[in-house]
């Protein structure tokens, strides 16, 4: 059997892997907003909305689910129930999968005409429906090989994956689909499907090549409808109310005196603010998709400290990190925004959304960590109440102050569902957080990045603001001895027993 690589290095070769995919997908995203246009990605962003909704509400929780139960069978050292848990997954997939693609390609004209907006866009969402079990499915596989630590493997099928899908999409793109947005949307979509199948035939074939041992058989199918029904509800719950949202948010603005595009406007925020937001936090995201299985394997073999530990050490890694990547988006937001983009629009909004950065990352992964320790039902409950809050903000403030409405609802109701999450963490790891270490953390930034806005010029700020930020935490003492040696155990070789 394959060596599992310790959890830093396997979070390290993910981190790598998702910055180059992150870096690979903004730089599409650029591409096609050139192309489309502000009003094209916001007629994007609603089709690709519909879809995301298809895929989570077909994914019902499963690819969670594969990672947790594997994850339990290999903590409790019985490898041989895997196949008995893998084989119910796929079932469970293709039932709820198929299920949702039958509706999605039936009732596509009428979504795209009442919903959207835009009957041509009823060929993608087509699309989407036939692509739909495909992408489930390749849910079930990666959560099993994240759940078995083969990090490397899945590392280099989704480079494959991307390869493919982005080479399918820009020939499709420049030789069919011109500066039509509905085109556009079926190249995406379509290159994007080829790349799930590649992926799904793949690990489907290096899972065959195992030739695990196999027990009998055992029950599989409560344990999964428990955590996978409150994940599909939570899933689709927020998956319903967001897209809900999406298709929301240009009629309620259109309502609005000072926003005469209000398409463009939401193309802003959602095409070009938002990935350029998320991007740095693909290095969390690497984390965070090996803590729900590392930390199900932890409270499978009763490991307190070990949960109390990485339950810490995660929250300050992702503050700190958040804080360092919030400021200087905050920093550069105007000058970035117009070397992508040539928006000016887009560097306002990302200045004021990158001062959300660190609780949008905190929050990441404390997602991840409640969903590891076994706590779907409490995301349920906390999922239904801020989602179904946010819609009534959006109705209520979209006409009154436009895109400045749309900031303070989603402000509002991320904090609510962060601190809830957060609480709840903190219940059942036993890992009390100090209030000093995010004050001082808050405080460091605010005055590196307020000293560094006289530097002159923009490499000046991108040099002086993580140092300020760094020697700031130091005397401040958020950052001592016990950071120094964990970030010196973490590089050191690790030893083969």
């Amino acid at each position: 059997m394959r060596k599992a690589m310790p959890i830093f290095y396997s979070a390290l070769l993910l981190t790598g892997v998702n910055l180059l995919l992150r870096f690979v997908s903004t730089s599409f995203q650029v591409y096609v907003s050139g192309k489309i246009g502000a009003a094209g990605v916001g007629l994007l962003q609603l089709v690709l909305s519909v879809g995301a909704m298809s895929v989570t509400a077909g994914m019902a929780g499963i690819r969670t689910t594969t990672m947790y139960l594997t994850a339990e069978e290999l903590g409790k050292k019985r490898p041989q129930n895997v196949r008995w848990v893998l084989r119910a997954c796929f079932l469970f997939s293709i039932l709820a999968a198929g299920a949702v693609a039958f509706c999605l390609f039936h009732f596509a004209p009428e979504i795209a005409k009442s919903w959207i907006g835009d009957s041509r866009t009823a060929g993608a969402l087509r699309l989407y429906a036939c692509f739909l079990p495909v992408t489930c499915l390749c849910g079930v596989m990666t959560g099993y090989f994240t759940a078995a630590n083969r990090i490397g493997t899945l590392a280099g099928v989704e480079i494959a994956e991307q390869g493919l899908s982005l080479t399918f999409t820009m020939t499709l793109l420049n030789l069919w689909a011109g500066d039509d947005p509905a085109r556009a949307c079926c190249a995406i979509i379509f290159g994007s499907g080829l790349g799930n199948l590649l992926t799904l035939l793949t690990l489907f074939v290096l899972r065959l090549r195992q030739k695990a041992e196999a027990g009998p058989p055992i029950p599989v199918r409560n344990r999964l409808l428990r955590c996978a029904v409150p994940l599909a509800l939570a899933d689709d719950l927020k998956a319903g109310i967001s897209t809900t949202e999406n298709l929301m948010v240009p009629k309620r603005l259109a309502l609005f005196p000072g926003d005469m595009t209000p398409l463009a406007s939401f193309g802003i925020v959602s095409g070009m603010v938002f990935p350029v937001l998320m991007f740095p936090a693909a290095i969390l995201f690497a984390l965070a998709e090996l803590l729900i299985p590392e930390l199900a394997r932890c409270d499978a073999a009763g490991s307190r400290r070990r949960i109390r530990y990485l339950t810490g050490r995660t929250l300050k890694v992702a503050l700190l990190y958040g804080l360092l990547s919030g400021g200087l988006l905050f920093l550069l937001a105007e000058p970035l925004c117009l070397s992508l983009y040539g928006s000016p629009q887009a560097g306002q909004q990302l200045r004021k959304y990158a001062l959300l950065a660190p609780m949008l990352y905190c929050d990441a992964m404390t997602d991840a960590m409640t969903k590891g320790l076994g706590q779907q039902t409490a995301c349920v409950r906390y999922n239904i109440c801020t989602s179904a809050l946010d819609v009534i903000f959006l109705y209520l403030l979209l006409p009154r102050f436009g895109m400045d409405g749309y900031f303070w609802s989603f402000l509002v109701t991320h904090l609510i569902n962060f601190l809830l999450s957060l609480r709840r963490l903190i219940k059942i790891s036993g890992r009390k957080i100090p209030p000093a270490t995010p004050i001082l953390a808050c405080l460091s930034t605010v005055a590196a990045a307020g000293i560094t806005t006289f530097a002159p010029s923009i490499f000046l700020r991108c040099a002086a603001f993580p140092a300020l930020f760094v020697s700031l935490l130091t005397l401040c003492g958020v950052l001592g001895k016990a950071d120094i040696v964990w970030l010196r155990g973490l590089l050191q070789k690790p030893q083969n027993n």
